[in-house]
């Protein structure tokens, strides 16, 4: 039986309105969520390193004991939970987005160069590239967090080191294919040195790929900065990050469930959100998945 063009253009259309429908809200939870993280002095009720242990262990609001001024429970030194997560916010977002960046940064520069000039660079950054990859990341970043030891700036640094070599291998294979057009031998033949090229005519059309991974990567960054500060290795206290939180929580899961339950829900709609925005971006940008 064929299939007409009337039956094909509603569901074409319901697929545009699903992604359209990711789209909308992975951006919508990103912007309150990082609103709020821009916000959080002026949206915490309290101190985030405020101790007050006559009220530690305060369930929610809505829940027997809980307190209106503590919305979401305090923590077992008293500390408002709702007001960590907003700061903790600030830690988990600005490390992941700085992180992403640098890893960008250096990934897409070496990409840039193997790929272009191909030959004994090429083959020096991919071995570089193949070590890297054949050293689990987290065990990778746990070592040089022992040896620098545990700051905000070390992991930073951490994890966009461990990370570029996913921007360096996508960007490498789009180059490999770009510099072979017509438009690059055109200004290859115009008298174009090969920095004004890779500047001028390759990287720009490079960039699809870059954006989606960069949207994917922040997302990873954010759990990896949170599993890092899980093990004790991220940002120290009194600062607050989400995976902070949830080490605290995990020994009163049974007696106060939401010391992690409000982090982790804080990590998955984040991520979440991210993903959504990053499948959308990939959808729309790669002209391949439009056939």
């Amino acid at each position: 039986m064929s299939v007409t063009a009337e039956a094909v253009l509603p569901v074409a259309a319901r697929a545009r309105r699903r992604v359209s429908f990711r789209a909308v809200f992975g951006l919508s939870v990103l912007l309150v969520i990082g609103g709020a993280a821009v916000f959080a002095p002026q949206l915490a009720p309290w101190d985030p390193a405020r101790q007050m242990l006559t009220k530690r262990l305060r369930p929610p609001m809505w829940q027997e004991r809980g307190l209106r001024e503590h919305p979401l429970g305090t923590d077992h030194l008293g500390r408002d939970i709702l007001s960590r997560i907003l700061h903790g916010g600030r830690i988990s977002l600005g490390v992941g987005l700085t992180a992403v960046t640098l890893s960008a940064l250096i990934g897409v520069t070496l990409g840039l160069l193997a790929g272009f000039f191909g030959g004994r660079a090429d083959a020096l950054i991919m071995r570089v590239v193949d070590v890297f990859l054949a050293i689990p990341y987290i065990l990778l970043a746990m070592g040089v967090v022992f040896a620098l030891g545990p700051s905000l700036l070390n992991v930073i640094l951490v994890m966009a080191v461990t990370r570029w070599v996913q921007f360096a291998r996508i960007v490498r294979a789009d180059v490999l294919s770009i510099r072979e057009r017509e438009f690059v031998a055109g200004a290859r033949a115009r008298g174009n040195r090969a920095l004004r090229l890779l500047l001028r005519h390759v990287l720009p059309n490079a960039l699809t790929p870059i954006i989606v991974v960069a949207t994917l990567e922040l997302a990873f960054m954010i759990i990896y900065e949170s599993a890092l500060s899980f093990l004790g290795l991220g940002v120290q206290p009194p600062t607050p990050t989400w995976g902070w939180m949830l080490s605290d929580g995990r020994n009163y899961v049974a007696t106060a469930w939401w010391l992690a339950t409000f982090p982790g829900l804080a990590i998955m709609l984040t991520v979440l959100a991210v993903n959504l925005l990053g499948d959308w971006l990939r959808d729309t940008l790669d002209p391949r998945l439009k056939v």
